[in-house]
């Protein structure tokens, strides 16, 4: 199986600069706010809210930020509505993207978007077009450990995949498997980095110009609206 995004918002934010804190604190914010209203403000209940309030605590989110987002989902806040948005499109190279984002302007965000890519060798594409390239897959990350310790671990876990990226291990599971297979990690007592659902690629493709890539990805990531960037890239 291919590795998941190297360009997961969890895995920059863990080296963000005090800078680029702010940015990244909005962007979990509003994942926060729609988790919310899709699901509710109860971390019991809602499991999708419980990993992303664990992935803005990880990150030392203030408290009072994390309760102005809930509020804003559960509708005490009057701050105005947010909505989810998935854009396929194409890179350098006929590279596939996939990128999510949460916006309160959909026009606008397609529009700055559409931009972008049309400065960096890049297109939007029609929808269907991109995403047959990709499945989605339950992504968890794990610190480094005992090698053999940890993937008996990640199999117990039920993992239906695992790999070592750098000195992690990233385990893949199924959609629906996400939560329950992070529960039994912790009860092992394993610390988790980073939950997630994914666009995986199927198969990856290299470039020669990858530099050309990178700064696309670089700048829609800097567009407050996106969330995450998936591809295709090797």
């Amino acid at each position: 199986m291919s590795g998941h995004s190297h360009w997961s918002s969890i895995k920059r934010a863990k080296e963000a600069t005090d800078q680029k804190r702010g940015k990244v604190f909005s962007k979990i914010a509003r994942q926060i706010s729609v988790v919310t209203r899709e699901k509710g403000g109860d971390i019991d209940a809602n499991a999708s809210l419980r990993i992303v309030i664990d992935k803005a605590k990880k990150l030392n989110m203030p408290k009072e930020n994390i309760e102005r987002a809930i509020k804003r989902g559960t509708g005490e806040s009057t701050e105005g509505r947010l909505e989810e948005f998935v854009f396929e499109a194409y890179g350098p190279g006929g590279i596939a993207l996939i990128i999510e984002g949460i916006t309160d302007n959909k026009n606008r965000a397609l529009g700055e978007i559409k931009q972008i890519l049309g400065k960096n060798a890049g297109k939007l594409a029609s929808e269907g077009s991109v995403k047959w390239m990709f499945d989605q897959k339950g992504v968890i990350l794990i610190g480094n450990g005992g090698k053999d310790d940890l993937e008996m671990k990640a199999i117990e876990a039920g993992a239906e995949d695992i790999k070592w990226e750098d000195d992690h291990l990233v385990l893949y599971t199924k959609v629906e498997d996400l939560e329950k297979t992070k529960k039994s990690l912790e009860t092992q007592g394993v610390e988790i980095e980073s939950a997630s659902l994914d666009w995986i690629a199927k198969e990856e493709i290299g470039l020669e110009q990858k530099e050309k890539a990178e700064r696309l990805f670089e700048l829609l990531d800097e567009e407050d609206d996106v969330q995450e960037i998936y591809s295709n890239l090797a």
